[in-house]
């Protein structure tokens, strides 16, 4: 089970697990993806979260009676 964040010890034996797998010049391009795959994740759930239409909001039908 999973406690907590990663301190530095435990990512940098991700990265030279990453380095021996993937060799030192596929590395940066291994990043490149990763940072797109993060920016594209971000832009689609700000996308679902935001309303297309500003006036819209939570509240539901509104009823004419009070």
């Amino acid at each position: 089970m999973f406690f907590g964040s990663p301190g530095m010890g435990e990512l940098l034996v991700v990265f030279v697990v990453v380095l021996l797998v993937f060799g030192s010049s596929r590395v940066p391009e291994f990043a490149r993806m990763l940072g797109r795959a993060i920016r594209e994740f971000k832009k689609i759930v700000n996308e679902v979260n935001t309303p297309d239409d500003p006036d819209a909001t939570d509240d539901g039908p509104r009823s004419s009676r009070r």
